[in-house]
């Protein structure tokens, strides 16, 4: 072995895993590690290296996981205490200072992989910290990791009241982890006794509850791309489906729209969309429908007059062996949608899931296109937020597809 062994225990992998990790990626499957020298803890960090000794990185290790280990580093020369973990975070926040600007109200501070904190995001809204860990190596250093977060902030001027963990999620029992949610422990820092906060974006207010709403409780990724919406919607009758919290229909009010109309499945977020929407003072020119989208779609007429209709569906896939599944879904509700705008009518259309890659959700739209007998005309391509970084050779972190089209 050429590699001189520190303090961790080392991995062998595969030829597979080496050119992979070669290219940028940080995961190593349970299929690619081959030897280990040594018996390592879940959660430990241990070394990897090549089939010819060759040190690649040092990363969590996990018996329960595929992802048998995750890297956190490439240099050999890296020691993982707390003053590491200290650049890291102000390394992920210096980011975002630099990319949002001014606009840090509510913003995303860790994404995941793109920042090198693996199964870890960290989303700020307002004065609230909202984390989801679904790594265990993370969850064995959150002790380390949260504080720091409270500390790098609070010294750069942002009030911080809270961290409150979103763990409430299934895929940590695949790292051996319990669910949960609740506030985490600060010391010398009262626990705070409400679970929403209200943010600012694009000027518009929202009330989040960071408790029980979906994933963080607010979708920070379409920030900019409910602005390329807003600026469409001038004088337009909008249709805004699958409205969640009502972003995108109040973008839509706020940027001039005549009418609003915001749809959704869920009653409890037709209720916040309201409630958002009366926060904003735009109630008066927006109107609420809780139903099925697809069944809405289906049953309109074409008579309604909406000249501009927003699609912003859930993930209809999280994994590949359901993409040809969503692909119908996505048509369907494209379809029905082209076929009842007029002609010179706009159509704002996204995807949220890695697996419907960019090239699947273009063929899908050129194929609803050509039932619908529409010519689409791009007027934007746009993706996730820059606080939700692509970090390339990561192709999961490239997951959001955002298109406006005018139809003609």
């Amino acid at each position: 072995m050429s590699f001189k062994k520190r303090c961790y225990i080392v991995a062998e992998v595969s030829r597979k895993a080496e050119i992979s990790l070669q290219k940028g990626h940080p995961w190593i499957y349970d299929t690619e590690v081959i030897n280990m020298d040594g018996t390592p803890a879940d959660g430990d960090i241990v070394d990897v290296i090549t089939g010819r000794g060759k040190f690649v990185g040092s990363g969590f290790y996990n018996s329960n996981s595929k992802i048998r280990i995750r890297l956190i580093s490439r240099n050999a020369n890296d020691k993982f205490d707390k003053a590491f973990w200290e650049r890291r975070i102000r390394y992920a926040w210096e980011y975002r200072k630099t990319v949002m600007g001014k606009d840090l109200d509510c913003c995303r501070i860790i994404f995941g992989e793109a920042d090198t904190f693996p199964g870890l995001t960290v989303d700020k809204f307002h004065d609230i910290l909202v984390t989801q860990t679904l790594s265990l190596g993370i969850e064995r250093r959150k002790d380390i990791i949260f504080p720091l977060l409270h500390k790098i902030l609070t010294d750069d001027g942002f009030s911080v009241r809270g961290i409150f963990e979103r763990n409430d999620v299934k895929v940590r029992e695949l790292e051996g982890m319990e669910q949960g949610k609740g506030f985490y422990p600060l010391e010398g820092i009262p626990v705070p006794q409400e679970t929403s906060v209200e943010i600012e974006e694009n000027s518009i207010r929202y009330h989040v509850d960071f408790e029980n709403g979906q994933k963080t409780g607010f979708f920070l990724d379409q920030k900019y791309n409910r602005l390329a919406a807003a600026k469409i919607a001038k004088g337009k009758k909008v249709l805004d489906c699958f409205t969640h919290t009502g972003s995108f229909a109040l973008n839509a009010a706020l940027g001039g729209a005549e009418h609003v109309c915001a749809v959704d499945i869920s009653e409890e977020a037709v209720s916040m969309a309201k409630r958002n929407a009366e926060l904003n003072g735009l109630a008066d020119k927006m109107s609420f429908v809780c139903e099925n989208v697809f069944d809405l779609l289906t049953n309109m007429t074409g008579n309604e007059g909406y000249d501009f209709i927003i699609l912003d569906p859930p993930a209809f896939t999280k994994s590949r062996a359901t993409v040809q599944s969503a692909v119908r879904g996505y048509k369907e509700i494209n379809l029905r949608a082209m076929k009842l705008l007029p002609h010179g009518g706009y159509l704002a259309t996204c995807s949220c899931s890695h697996f419907m890659t960019e090239e699947l959700f273009e063929e899908m739209l050129h194929s609803a296109a050509a039932d619908a007998h529409v010519t689409l005309r791009r007027i934007e391509y746009r993706q996730q937020a820059p606080d939700h970084p692509v970090l390339y050779n990561v192709p999961e972190t490239e997951y959001l597809k955002f298109y406006l089209f005018q139809v003609v």
